[in-house]
């Protein structure tokens, strides 16, 4: 048996751990709208289009056509990732929390906020829209129910990101005191993203939500989470469900649902460009409903 020196040994082992590294951490491609251009159309529309990407496993008599109301061109997706780049002109970066509507702080720039059950996925979707940022620190967690407080980002001067608690689960007990009075009263607030994991749909908790939103009349979207991990033939059910609860049950709700992978950033593209666009931001080459 063949010995081995200590030298010899510790060279190994590092290249052991070097291939680990790439292996675990490497940074995925595709945050960069440049970077899935250069993609074949199949992939391409998996990452940039996920729901129109799913039409294909539907049957033929399935509408599909609110799958495109929201369709911005390769411009309009280039232009709002620009808005989401720093430069020292243009800073983005987490400026306060607040655990209360008087804490937080009154800023005159359009706002959206990301809304959810514990552990759907918020802050790894706000992570994964900050990721040509890489200074931003946005507190991802395993373990449900660790955001506990409403978390502001700045974008610059044009428009603030709030990351809220999550309801269900180890929600914070002030959870209602909280947030129904940032949501009710906050009078720069544009859009809010409710989130639904993709895998499950939507829970009791989450029909809760919407009641919520409906009674405050606030626009709103649904953003489904983690379809990486939901076989398409669960997504497209869940899709459906989903897409006619919207239109039979809601009024202030956007008609196209957004599906997002976090890790991958299939949905992420689009989904900053209508966070630009109905900030103000983004005025789209072609007409689109907001």
């Amino acid at each position: 048996m063949v010995q081995l020196t200590k030298a010899r040994k510790f060279q190994i082992l590092n290249c052991l751990l070097r291939k680990s590294v790439v292996t675990r951490s490497t940074p995925c491609k595709y945050a960069s709208f440049s970077e899935v251009l250069q993609l074949q159309e199949k992939q391409y529309t998996e990452i940039t289009f996920p729901l129109q990407d799913l039409a294909k496993y539907l049957t033929p008599n399935v509408d599909t056509s609110c799958f495109q109301i929201f369709s911005p061109s390769h411009d309009d997706i280039k232009i709002a990732e620009a808005f989401f780049i720093p430069s020292r002109r243009h800073v983005i970066d987490y400026f306060i929390s607040a655990v209360r509507i008087d804490h937080a702080p009154q800023l005159s720039q359009p706002e959206v906020c990301f809304l959810g059950r514990s552990n759907v996925g918020k802050s790894s979707l706000i992570k994964a829209l900050f990721s040509l940022a890489p200074d931003i620190e946005v507190r991802v967690s395993k373990h449900p129910g660790y955001t506990k407080k409403m978390n502001f980002f700045k974008v610059g001067k044009l428009f603030t990101m709030v990351d809220m608690p999550g309801y269900g689960y180890r929600a914070p007990e002030d959870f209602a005191e909280m947030v129904e009075p940032y949501l009710n009263q906050r009078p720069n607030l544009k859009r809010t993203f409710l989130l639904v994991d993709g895998l499950i749909g939507l829970q009791e908790a989450d029909h809760i939500a919407v009641e919520m939103l409906e009674e405050f009349g606030n626009p709103y979207v649904l953003v489904l989470t983690k379809i990486d991990k939901a076989p398409k033939s669960v997504m497209a059910k869940n899709v459906l469900q989903i897409q006619d609860f919207i239109e039979k049950n809601t009024q202030g709700c956007f008609p196209q649902i957004f599906p997002v992978s976090s890790l991958y950033y299939s949905g992420i593209h689009v989904l900053r460009c209508f966070i630009a666009h109905v900030v103000g931001n983004l005025h789209l080459s072609s007409k689109q409903s907001s």
